[in-house]
């Protein structure tokens, strides 16, 4: 029989409380299986805020960011420098200007914020080196490989221009998104960083929205999860006690509501709502507002029933689907006024009855507000035509989900190229990705139903 050493002492006995403890440990374990499952090889965008980078619980989402690329997620990470900036232009006694809630950047101090930026980005790249290394995450990592992180010109901007009078120089919005060049880096298994700054075509620089510049990643890319990291817990009701979740209507007036408050913070808690709605009637089914000052709740939120933050979704409100003989008439009212402002070719009732069957419709709450169709003129190429949004909602984003989903649609079919024809829409098209063709573009039997006099432009992409 052994005996015990100093080197080998004995056990101490399991009180009820540790073994408590020990159980819901066991039941947590359990039950998070199911959620790491679900999330592995999904894609996730993650926005941090300045704010979020100059809190002291960075380290702490720094690991939790490590743990969900242990498991299989695939992450972007954008962040902002809202505070750094400030403080960077003060230190160089440069004016903080802004208008209507944007940043008006010249190009003065368009260097500052530049330098500030990239230093920010440098930070980030070296506190994840630091957490792959030392993280008990890292280890699970696909073949044990320290995490990567991989910045790039992802981001194709363009300016914002003049407002009431207002120059904002270097300020801009995204125009487009690198799709391709995204997938390729997730795919590698490197965390992508994708920074507000932003890179015209005829090379300037472009200072942009994080919530912005987060939100038309998530769409361009489809994520499967759009995750703003805010200051509170996330939305909640007026007795002060978090909400769960919200659907788009509820999250307008919580936006609506947060955007009035002459607070800081509660404003931008309203700026990140309505970029989560945004993101979610464009396609990005699951959006969650998450504390970034409360510990572990980003695995709380994500692995857990109860959850830590506010989800914003959509899913039991609107609905995309194949469009039926029953739509006909809506679709109609949808597409008449569009027809008679010349922005899309007229159909008869007799026309659309026997295309139905190529349309998809958005439905919510028994109406049709958005429609879009495909139509295949050859092997390796088809058309998507006659999208048209409800005007009530043109600019929630269902345009590009349709858009989307007929691309993916088209996919499937073996098309390589769809093409677009338009009179009015050529820069939407261009901001999602079509490039110019020309007439010879188009298979023989297109050619010869191209109407000369609409004189429509040709855009076509790569699916």
């Amino acid at each position: 029989m052994s005996t015990l050493t100093e080197s080998h002492p004995e056990p101490e006995k399991m009180n009820n409380s540790d073994a408590n403890g020990a159980g819901a440990l066991v039941e947590w374990f359990r039950a998070s299986t199911q959620y790491i499952n679900a999330h592995r090889g999904k894609t996730f965008v993650v926005a941090l805020s300045g704010e979020a980078l100059a809190s002291e619980h960075l380290g702490n989402l720094v690991s939790d960011l490590t743990l969900l690329h242990s498991l299989g997620v695939k992450l972007i990470l954008v962040h902002g420098a809202r505070p750094q900036i400030d403080a960077a232009l003060n230190a160089a006694k440069l004016p903080v200007e802004f208008h209507k809630g944007m940043r008006v950047t010249n190009p003065t101090s368009l260097a500052v914020i530049a330098g500030v930026v990239g230093a920010e980005s440098i930070r980030l790249e070296a506190l994840f080196s630091a957490g792959a290394s030392s993280s008990s995450a890292a280890p699970l990592a696909s073949g044990g490989e320290a995490l990567t992180l991989s910045r790039g010109n992802f981001i194709t901007a363009m300016p914002i221009g003049v407002h009431d009078g207002v120059d904002f120089h270097h300020t801009g919005r995204v125009r487009r998104v690198k799709v391709d060049a995204i997938a390729k880096r997730l795919e590698e298994r490197t965390v992508v960083l994708q920074s507000n700054l932003g890179y015209s075509l005829t090379g300037e620089v472009f200072n942009l929205t994080v919530e912005e510049v987060a939100t038309e990643l998530a769409i361009a890319l489809q994520a499967d999860k759009l995750i703003f990291l805010v200051p509170q817990e996330g939305v909640c009701d007026d007795r002060g006690e978090l909400v769960a979740s919200l659907n788009s209507v509820s999250a307008t007036a919580a936006a609506e509501r947060h955007a009035a408050s002459d607070n800081d913070t509660e404003k931008a808690l309203g700026t990140a709502l309505r970029a989560s709605i945004k993101a979610n009637t464009a396609g990005v089914n699951r959006v969650h507002l998450i504390g970034y000052k409360c510990n572990g709740a980003l695995i709380r939120e994500l692995f857990t029933r109860q959850g830590a933050g506010t989800l914003i979704s959509d899913d039991s409100l609107d609905t995309l689907r194949q469009a039926t003989i029953d739509d006909v008439s809506a679709i109609l009212s949808l597409i008449r006024p569009l027809e008679a402002d010349g922005t899309l070719v007229e159909r008869s009732r007799e026309r659309l009855e026997t295309e139905i069957e190529n349309f998809k419709v958005i439905e919510l709450e028994g109406a049709i507000i958005a429609c879009a169709a495909l139509y295949r003129t050859s092997e390796s190429l088809s058309e998507i035509a006659c999208i048209a949004t409800h005007p009530d909602y043109r600019r929630h984003g269902l345009g590009a989900r349709l858009l989307h989903s007929l691309t993916a649609e088209a996919k499937v079919l073996g098309i390589e190229k769809v093409f677009v024809l338009t009179t009015v829409t050529a820069h939407w098209f261009i901001g999602h990705g079509f490039a110019e063709g020309s007439l010879d573009d188009l298979p023989e039997q297109r050619k010869a139903l191209y109407n000369l006099q609409r004189k429509s432009k040709i855009f076509l992409k790569g699916v």
